[in-house]
């Protein structure tokens, strides 16, 4: 990104850090989103700065043209609107070139789930593995699906968010909010025998490392990324599809199981991190389904029986 537009873009994203506390793959996204719609209105010979709703309505077009995943072009489209509408309530530009294009409606899809036997399963064999490695992933494991978290909350808790063997967690979450995560018995034993065998992962004359899952990488910790690669290994193990889990996954089926066993949506909502109710509602739909298959499944007068 060259020219107004670029110094436009910067500016944009610097208030997302400061003002909105974006994370730090938001930021990243925007920027390759932002860079995308540059070098699209470069090819007609405009910029960010003086684009017009045409340019605006052909980019948007060209989105869905070029197969990209829809959930893809959805954020591309909405980082682009949410530039403009910072560029207008900055005055740099006296209108929203986004604004008369309409976004498509698109469904929400259900998120993939476990059943409750698939992540017994997969805790299984996530300490199943040798030695430290096992006791580490199952902790990883059995925390993410008794509290919900996030992969980014997941990696970035530190050691002393876990002094004194607590019954729940202060995680901050999106946008810097803070909420409460509970421990259960089994989550708080598998940190227990995970914290013997930590100092084997320390950074070498790195005593002082303040994370959880501390490692000898360069951030001094496990990423997000190698956690996924470890899930994978633990879902053929458990001879589970790979393609079916993921750290998401896992966040999924505490939310899921929950609803299942009869708990508050506006509970599930809160032990979530959700802003909004309706992003919580999803869940209600695929414990429906799943509840729906066990009555079709195992009532006695069931056809399907």
């Amino acid at each position: 990104m060259s020219g107004s537009g670029g110094a436009w873009a910067e500016a944009f994203l610097e208030m997302m850090s400061v003002e909105r506390a974006a994370a730090k793959n938001t930021l990243t996204a925007y920027t390759r989103d932002l860079t995308d719609a540059s070098g699209f209105l470069a090819g007609r010979g405009r910029d960010l700065s003086d684009a017009s709703a045409e340019d605006v309505e052909a980019y948007f077009a060209a989105l869905g043209a070029r197969g990209l995943s829809p959930a893809t072009a959805s954020r591309r489209r909405a980082a682009v609107r949410q530039f403009y509408r910072f560029v207008l309530g900055e005055g740099w530009r006296p209108d929203d070139p986004s604004r008369r294009v309409e976004a498509p409606r698109k469904g929400r899809s259900l998120p993939r789930v476990l059943s409750r036997a698939e992540v017994d399963a997969l805790i299984a064999a996530a300490g199943a593995k040798d030695g430290a490695q096992g006791l580490r992933l199952a902790c990883m494991v059995e925390l993410a699906y008794a509290s919900g978290l996030r992969i980014s909350e997941l990696t970035g808790l530190t050691l002393a968010a876990l002094a004194r063997d607590p019954a729940y967690l202060i995680v901050r979450g999106k946008g810097g909010k803070e909420r409460l995560a509970p421990l259960n018995d089994a989550a708080r034993t598998a940190i227990k025998a995970y914290l013997e065998v930590r100092p084997g992962f320390l950074p070498k004359g790195d005593k002082a490392n303040p994370w959880l899952f501390a490692s000898r990488g360069k951030e001094g910790r496990l990423t997000p990324r190698r956690f996924a690669q470890l899930l994978d290994e633990a879902a053929a193990d458990a001879g589970i599809d790979p393609a079916r889990v993921s750290p998401h996954v896992l966040r999924h089926a505490f939310a899921t199981h929950l609803l299942e066993g009869g708990a508050d949506l506006r509970v599930v909502q809160t032990l979530l991190g959700h802003a909004d109710i309706g992003t919580t509602q999803i869940y209600t739909h695929v414990a429906g389904d799943r509840l729906a298959e066990v009555v079709a499944s195992k009532h006695p007068l069931s056809r399907k029986r």
